[in-house]
């Protein structure tokens, strides 16, 4: 069951989403807070920018960090056709029985900008690191502190049988921009 605002506000009192915009802030700014069914999360300012300087291979099993540049900045501009690693200003406890999903907020979508981010499963803590691609053939800007992404929160049934941090997952408790990793 989709979860509504005054649940989330509820959650968010018991730590689940901190700092946390009680209200929708959007003046001026690229929206961030609580929305109807759901919590619009915002970048922090430290990026990871995907160069290819070095001709390597993506590889998720061993991943090349001279393939990044890091960045710290209010604005961040993707190089065209490429992407960027961010991390949510937020930091979230995801309660046992709710699963997160998250999709890319409209007004980048409208300019080619995608967001990827895996689901936020049942007690998965930490900083959400956020993959921003830009799909036009030209360089776009992201706005550091404004909001990203859209995570919609579902409740199940029953409360899951092995959670995240049941699996001791390997981005449990994550501080910054993680790049992918196996254990």
């Amino acid at each position: 069951m989709l979860k509504n605002d005054r649940w989330i506000r509820e959650m968010a009192t018991k730590g689940m989403i901190e700092p946390f915009a009680e209200k929708q802030v959007k003046k001026g700014v690229i929206s961030y807070g609580v929305s109807s069914y759901g919590y619009d999360m915002r970048i922090s300012d430290e990026f990871k920018i995907f160069t290819n300087v070095n001709n390597t291979v993506i590889d998720p099993k061993g991943l090349d960090t001279k393939s990044f540049i890091d960045f710290k900045g209010n604005t961040c501009i993707i190089p065209p056709n490429s992407y960027v690693l961010g991390r949510s200003v937020e930091y979230f406890r995801i309660p046992r029985e709710v699963l997160v999903i998250c999709l890319g907020k409209s007004t980048y979508a409208r300019c080619g900008i995608v967001i990827n981010v895996t689901p936020l499963e049942p007690e998965w803590e930490g900083f959400v690191t956020i993959e921003i691609s830009n799909t036009a053939p030209l360089p776009a800007k992201i706005y550091a502190n404004e909001g990203i992404a859209q995570l919609i929160f579902i409740e199940g049934a029953e409360i899951c049988e092995k959670s995240y941090a049941d699996k001791a997952g390997k981005y449990q408790a994550q501080k910054g921009i993680t790049l992918a990793k196996i254990k």
